[in-house]
C-alpha cells in the first residue's frame, strides 16, 4: 500500500465509535445484571486456544472447518484464535476446579470471538458474544432456567418483539438412528441440494435443516422429525421442558428443523428470534444442551447447557427501534475566558462529585455556537461562563429542552442543579 494512502480497518472488523457505545454498554450492563439476578458469576477465558480444544467441539463444522483463524505456530502449541466461547468455559470448568464446588456451575462471559465469514449487516469476523453456561446438573428445569434468563435479558434491555424457538435433537442414543434416516430421505435428492449440503449429507445430516440455501429449503418439509424418533429418556426430558415453559408462561414455537451449527449439542435447542428489524440476520441469542461435550474434551461424562448471543445485532437492533439509553452530559459549561475556564473546572468537579455527568467546553466560540454544541450533545442543562457571572457569583442556567432559564449563584451551583435534578445528595 502506498504511504500516501490512508490505512483502514481490516476487512470485517470494525470500530466502535464513541456515538455507538451506550448501546453496548447498555447490553453488557443488562446481561451482567441479569446473570447475576439469576446467580452466574463471570468468567473470563482467553480468545486464544489449543488448536485441538476447538477442532473437538466440531471438525466437521463451517466454524472450524472453514472460519477458523490459526494463529502461526510459535513454540509446541497449535493455537486459533476462538470462534466460540463454550469449549474454553468448559476447560476453565475442569481446570480452575470448579467442578469441585456447588453444582451447576452458573457461569456467564462477554468478550471477543473471531470467525472468517463474509462480512454483512450484524456479521463480523470479529464479534462479540454474551455467553451463559450452567455445567455440573442435567436436569431440564436447567434448560428452563437458561432460556427464561436469555428472554429477561432481551426484555431488560428493551426489546419486546421476540419470538422463542424450540427443538430438541435427541442425544447419541437416539440420534444416530435418526441420522441414517435422514440420510435414507436426502440421498435421492442429492443433486438438487447446495453444494454445502451435499457435502453435509454424508458425514452431518442434521445441518441439512438448518440450511438457509433458498434451493434447499423446499425439501426439507418431507424430513422425518427427531421428535418422532426420540429414546425415551429424551422424551422425558423433553416433555419436561415443555411443561416448566408452560408452567413459567413462557410462550414458544416448536420447530422441528430447528438444530446448532456445532456438534456438541444435545437435546433442547433454542432461539431468540426478533420478530422485525433485522431481516435475515434476527436470531439474538441461541444454545442448547451440551451434554457430551465434557466428555469429548477429555473429561468426565459431565452435562451441560447454556446459549450464546451477538452483541453486534442486539446493538443494531435497540438503534432500530430508538431504545437508547445514552448517558448524556447533565450540564454543559461554556467558559468565555481563561479566569472563567478555571472556575468552570472547579464547578464541574463538584458536580461530577455529586453525580452529575458535566461536560465543560474549552473552545473558543461565541455562546450561540456554544448553545448549540450543548444542545447537540443532548445536554439538559447549558451555562455560558463569563466574567459578570464571575463577578456577580450568580448566572443562568438554561434547560436546553424546555429554553427555561433557571436563576443560580456559582458559590451554591452543584446544590442547586442537584435539587433542580432531582439527582442524588
Amino acid at each position: 500500500m502506498p504511504r500516501s494512502e490512508p490505512i483502514k480497518a481490516a476487512r470485517g472488523v470494525r470500530d466502535i465509535l464513541p456515538a455507538a457505545i451506550p448501546l453496548w454498554r447498555q447490553a453488557e450492563q443488562g446481561a451482567a445484571g441479569v446473570a447475576q439476578r439469576f446467580g452466574y458469576q463471570e468468567i473470563a477465558t482467553p480468545i486464544i486456544e489449543q488448536l485441538e480444544l476447538i477442532q473437538r467441539v466440531g471438525e466437521d463444522t463451517d466454524a472450524v472447518a472453514k472460519e477458523l483463524y490459526r494463529v502461526e505456530k510459535r513454540g509446541t502449541q497449535n493455537l486459533a484464535l476462538r470462534p466460540e466461547a463454550t469449549a474454553g468455559v468448559v476447560r476453565a470448568y475442569f481446570e480452575g476446579g470448579l467442578n469441585q464446588g456447588p453444582q451447576p456451575a452458573r457461569l456467564y462471559l462477554i468478550g471477543p470471538m473471531f470467525r472468517y465469514d463474509r462480512p454483512q449487516k450484524g456479521r463480523y469476523r470479529q464479534f462479540f458474544q454474551f455467553n451463559v453456561e450452567a455445567i455440573g446438573v442435567g436436569s431440564p428445569a436447567v434448560d428452563v432456567e437458561v432460556i427464561e434468563l436469555a428472554r429477561s435479558w432481551l426484555i431488560e434491555v428493551g426489546l419486546d418483539k421476540l419470538a422463542l424457538e424450540l427443538n430438541t435433537i435427541g442425544d447419541d442414543q437416539c440420534r444416530p438412528a435418526y441420522l441414517d434416516l435422514l440420510r435414507t430421505y436426502y440421498r435421492p435428492l442429492k443433486d438438487k441440494l447446495h453444494p454445502d449440503c451435499q457435502r453435509r449429507l454424508e458425514v452431518n445430516p442434521l445441518r441439512l435443516l438448518d440450511c438457509k440455501v433458498p434451493q434447499c429449503q423446499p425439501l426439507k418439509t418431507g424430513a422425518p422429525k427427531i421428535t418422532d424418533h426420540l429414546c425415551e429418556p429424551c422424551a422425558s426430558a423433553w416433555a419436561v421442558v415443555l411443561k416448566l415453559l408452560d408452567a413459567a408462561g413462557i410462550g414458544y414455537h416448536l420447530n422441528p428443523y430447528l438444530v446448532r451449527g456445532l456438534d456438541y449439542y444435545t437435546r433442547t435447542t433454542y432461539e431468540a428470534i426478533a420478530t422485525s428489524g433485522l431481516g435475515a440476520q434476527s436470531t439474538l441469542a441461541g444454545g442448547g444442551r451440551y451434554d457430551g461435550l465434557v466428555k469429548d474434551l477429555g473429561g468426565p461424562d459431565v452435562p451441560g447447557i447454556g446459549f450464546a448471543a451477538g452483541v453486534e445485532r442486539l446493538a443494531l437492533l435497540l438503534a432500530q427501534e430508538g431504545k437508547e439509553r445514552a448517558t448524556r452530559p447533565v450540564v454543559f459549561i461554556a467558559p468565555l475566558g481563561d479566569a472563567e475556564a478555571a472556575r468552570a473546572d472547579q464547578l464541574a468537579q463538584q458536580l461530577r462529585a455529586a453525580g452529575l455527568a458535566t461536560e465543560v467546553s474549552f473552545r473558543k466560540s461565541n455562546p450561540g455556537n456554544q448553545l448549540k454544541r450543548a444542545d447537540a450533545l443532548g445536554a439538559r442543562f447549558a451555562l455560558v461562563l463569563g466574567d459578570q457571572e464571575l463577578k456577580s457569583d450568580r448566572a443562568k442556567l438554561k434547560e436546553l429542552k424546555t429554553g427555561a432559564q433557571h436563576e443560580v449563584t456559582l458559590s451554591g451551583f452543584a446544590d442547586e442543579v442537584r435539587k433542580l435534578t432531582g439527582g442524588p445528595r
